[in-house]
């Protein structure tokens, strides 16, 4: 195979995407950022892309309507840039994969899946219910997409403790922390196969 290189999906602030992006620079990280692509416009992961010289990309969900619409136009754009694989980095939207996409899809989850995975659960949402419930530990996931919210192999996770006096701010910070390193680890993963 080519070198790998990726398309970043994206919903929100883009800490993942910049991550990604300082280790390539850094040749830290053996991939190309080829695409930075999200749902909606207006988005902080957008301009983070544009600063960092990828291509920002909206494909508008709304317009198109449904999970199938949007999966289908998404991967035709990500094709037609050259991407090879495909990180959902705070991506929030259900893809419907085409069946050659199978295994290169990953998602990073704030969690150790399978807990507090699924539809509605995302960012601070997961550190509440994590805190809610008592846990003394939880981490993040990197897993394999498939056609259900935080499903699919898992390739690796990272456990990070509940502390004493925690706020899901606190414990969002220390598991984004691991991300950092966990998300890279995972698409090391995939070079290595490459």
């Amino acid at each position: 195979m080519d070198k790998l290189r990726l398309a970043i999906l994206v919903s929100g602030s883009g800490r993942s995407l910049e991550n990604l992006a300082q280790l390539v620079g850094q040749q830290a990280l053996d991939c190309e950022l080829g695409l930075v692509l999200s749902d909606r416009d207006g988005i902080q992961a957008l301009e983070r892309a544009e600063r960092l010289g990828i291509e920002p990309l909206v494909v508008p969900y709304r317009e198109l309507g449904s999970a199938q619409a949007f999966s289908k136009r998404a991967f035709q754009e990500i094709e037609a840039r050259g991407c090879n694989r495909v990180v959902l980095a705070g991506f929030l939207r259900l893809l419907k994969l085409p069946p050659d996409w199978t295994g290169r899809v990953m998602n990073i989850h704030p969690s150790l899946l399978p807990k507090y995975g699924g539809k509605g659960f995302y960012g601070e949402r997961v550190h509440r219910a994590v805190l809610d419930a008592g846990e003394s530990m939880t981490g993040c996931t990197v897993h394999l997409v498939d056609d259900q919210y935080d499903r699919g192999k898992i390739l690796l996770q990272r456990e990070v403790p509940v502390e004493p006096g925690d706020t899901p701010e606190t414990l969002g910070a220390r598991v984004f922390e691991e991300e950092k390193r966990a998300l890279p680890d995972a698409i090391r993963m995939w070079i290595a196969e490459a």
